[in-house]
């Protein structure tokens, strides 16, 4: 039986709170967490800091895998690897997250941010998966 995930839950996620973004969609092996650009998430050339985007991907890795564990499981990043392909100034990203290989100690993720129709980043990730010690 897999983990509850709730979808949109402040106090959930601290970090994700703190930057804005929640998640929109949740499935088994999938989920989707959206951000609406404000001043807060620029760098000093007024174009959103990377950092923004490569915390909703690492985020929604963890919550398209985090709905494929176990009950007395869970898991963390080991890495992940981003790449921009376009500056964003304002609007929304929305991240899409598949899970393309859930193993029985990692698991291989992709995620696709978009702003608009323009896709301006994409994310592999690798995460441990772990059974949780009480």
């Amino acid at each position: 039986m897999s983990k509850p995930s709730p979808l949109k839950s402040k106090g959930f996620h601290p970090f994700g709170d703190l930057i804005g973004f929640e998640f929109t969609k949740l499935r088994k092996g999938y989920s989707q967490c959206a951000l609406q650009i404000n001043k807060n998430h620029f760098n000093p050339h007024k174009t959103v800091h990377g950092a923004v985007m490569y915390s909703m991907a690492d985020t929604g890795m963890g919550g398209a895998l985090y709905s494929l564990l176990e009950k007395d499981e869970s898991c963390a990043t080991v890495e992940i690897k981003i790449t921009y392909f376009k500056a964003v100034k304002g609007g929304t990203l929305v991240c899409d997250t598949t899970v393309i290989h859930r193993g029985k100690s990692f698991g291989f993720l992709e995620s696709e941010i978009r702003n608009g129709e323009n896709i301006v980043s994409k994310a592999y990730g690798t995460f441990s998966i772990f059974k949780i010690k009480n």
